[in-house]
């Protein structure tokens, strides 16, 4: 992905690393979750591992029970990194040019239907972080907090998802950046209340609003990701690294490395056929219009 590094980093970025680093080798999930059962993993993996709406505007889940099962560990503390002697000075910089490339476009499409966008933030931590949705450790994996209005990522996640997901690339990583903003995007129009208020009125579809509400941010960073294409951003093989995180990241695929079988029944984001379907949907057209998963049947 071509990018332009600005002078300085976005003023929506708040980088809470600590400056010692992390001493861990990668970001892994914990095996005690649930009483230790492999019951237990799978529901951790596939409510929370990347993309989980944590927080008031979330279907399809209690984040509080999920964070209350994960081991926590102080928050970073101290100053970030010198980014002179930061070796992830180069990825910072990466995420600092999406974020507010992402958010300029949805701003101006919000601008074109007279509304106003109201931009998240976006925190960088290590090992483990505290949100308005509560304390967190890495396993949760990148994650949206309603609450406060702001995307958490671990670092160490996007190299997870190159190593053990088989996802490389910067526009993988872009893809997560621009699925958590998606969920902000719900927020603000009011797709995350209505989930909510539906999940209230009818718990037995929880599961399916979920994944409705995943999906539908996939297309919408598929929207953005046709908007990259439109301005000569992608490069070639970006396109394939976005379609290839969101298949890592399919219920059907986590499922299947965790126990050798899938159970459709439990999905709470989509299939990995299903959310590229629904990424390329927003990138075929750059239309949100053609983001209404809630209309489709799955």
């Amino acid at each position: 992905m071509k990018i332009s590094l600005p002078r300085r980093r976005s003023g929506n970025l708040d980088d809470q690393r600590s400056a010692g680093g992390s001493t861990r080798s990668g970001v892994g999930l914990p095996m005690g979750v649930a009483g230790g059962g492999i019951g237990g993993l799978i529901l951790v993996i596939v409510l929370t591992l990347l993309s989980g709406q944590l927080g008031g505007g979330g279907g399809g889940f209690d984040p509080g029970s999920v964070l209350q099962q994960l081991p926590q560990a102080p928050a970073a503390v101290g100053e970030p990194p010198d980014p002179a002697t930061d070796p992830d000075a180069g990825l910072v910089d990466f995420v600092s040019f999406v974020l507010d490339d992402i958010q300029d476009f949805w701003e101006a499409q919000f601008q074109q239907g007279e509304s106003t966008y109201d931009p998240a933030r976006l925190v960088l931590f290590t090992d483990a972080t505290r949100s308005g949705c509560g304390s967190a450790s890495s396993a949760v994996g990148p994650f949206y907090c309603s609450a406060d209005e702001t995307v958490y990522i671990d670092l160490e996640f996007f190299r997870e998802l190159s190593r053990r997901f088989g996802a490389p690339g910067d526009f993988a990583q872009a893809y997560v950046i621009a699925h958590e903003l998606g969920h902000h995007v719900q927020f603000l129009t009011g797709v995350s209340d209505s989930v909510r208020s539906e999940t209230a009125r009818n718990p037995d579809q929880e599961n399916e609003l979920s994944v409705k509400q995943e999906l539908q941010a996939d297309c919408l960073a598929g929207v953005w990701a046709f908007s990259t294409y439109e301005r000569g951003l992608l490069e070639e093989g970006d396109l394939e690294e976005g379609f290839g995180a969101a298949a890592a990241v399919g219920d059907d695929r986590l499922q299947k490395q965790a126990t050798g079988r899938t159970n459709p029944e439990t999905w709470t984001h989509g299939s990995s056929e299903q959310r590229v379907e629904w990424f390329n949907r927003g990138y075929e057209n750059g239309d949100a219009g053609d983001c209404n998963t809630f209309s489709s049947d799955l």
